[in-house]
């Protein structure tokens, strides 16, 4: 029998804006997204639109873009100005695309928004060689690059790391990261650290394990994400950033309304975020 959960609240929902179009190939990516030929494709601005709104009179509390890299959406910009009328809004990003002129873009709409923007910049290691052997040749540096930017423009970002990178002896990756951060500036880094996902380019880590009913049993089920979250992209509306795309995460209705029922926890990620408490919000 397939486990399930109830579904509580729409506490938030996300947009896969860019599908998974992205400029990196990062090799530990949980929905494969790359430069070419991606799998899912991007989201209209209409439709974002009208999901904000809905999102909106249900009561969201959160707005999440993701991708693929969000900052290729050629709308973004006002799409987030939109998401930020309504609720506080994070984008997630590899930070390789924010240069000055896009810093400057983001300070300004933080500052005359009525709800926190968040930016969340992946950065997987504490050493450039370590980073660009996941990421790609020169990664670090243009994520760093963008973080001490965002930093100096009062727009901390929240770095987020993969733990995919063999540690270093004696090395602790949230205490390497946190010295490079404030080494380079950062008064107060934000570091959020996730776990390898089982799916996209590492999908053959987790075996054929699936989560049963007994796997459930005094486990309190308002602790995984899908029982308050749902996410917009293309194909229609999904139960969780992490399996967004997939058909077998598809819920069924058109509106978001539609799709807040319990969910079969029936993938191998469910196991991830059952054992370690993984939730893709901040």
């Amino acid at each position: 029998m397939i486990p399930r959960a109830a579904f509580r609240e729409l506490r938030s929902v996300w947009f896969q804006v860019t599908g998974t179009l992205c400029n990196l190939a990062c090799r530990h990516c949980f929905n494969a997204s790359g430069p070419r030929d991606p799998w899912l494709a991007s989201l209209p601005a209409d439709v974002v639109l009208r999901s904000i709104a809905e999102a909106e009179a249900l009561g969201v509390r959160e707005l999440y873009f993701t991708g693929g890299e969000p900052f290729l959406h050629p709308e973004i910009l006002p799409l987030l100005e939109a998401a930020l009328a309504v609720a506080p809004t994070t984008v997630l990003t590899n930070g390789t695309l924010i240069d000055d002129r896009l810093a400057d873009a983001l300070a300004a709409l933080a500052a005359r928004s009525p709800y926190s923007l968040e930016v969340r910049v992946s950065l997987d290691a504490a050493t450039a060689e370590a980073n660009d052997a996941v990421r790609g040749r020169g990664t670090f540096a243009r994520a760093m690059a963008a973080i001490v930017r965002l930093s100096a423009r009062g727009l901390p970002p929240i770095v987020t790391a993969t733990e995919i990178a063999a540690p270093r002896d004696g090395h602790n990756l949230y205490e390497d990261l946190r010295g490079v951060l404030v080494a380079a500036g950062v008064d107060k880094p934000r570091l959020k650290l996730l776990p390898v996902l089982p799916l996209g380019r590492c999908g053959g880590r987790a075996g054929e394990r699936r989560l049963t009913p007994e796997d459930l049993e005094g486990f309190d089920t308002a602790r995984l994400q899908c029982t308050e979250t749902r996410v917009v992209a293309a194909g229609g509306i999904y139960v969780c950033p992490i399996l967004a795309g997939l058909p077998g995460a598809l819920v069924a209705g058109e509106t978001l309304a539609e799709t807040l029922m319990p969910i079969a926890l029936d993938h191998a990620a469910c196991v991830t975020c059952h054992e370690t408490g993984l939730t893709c919000g901040n």
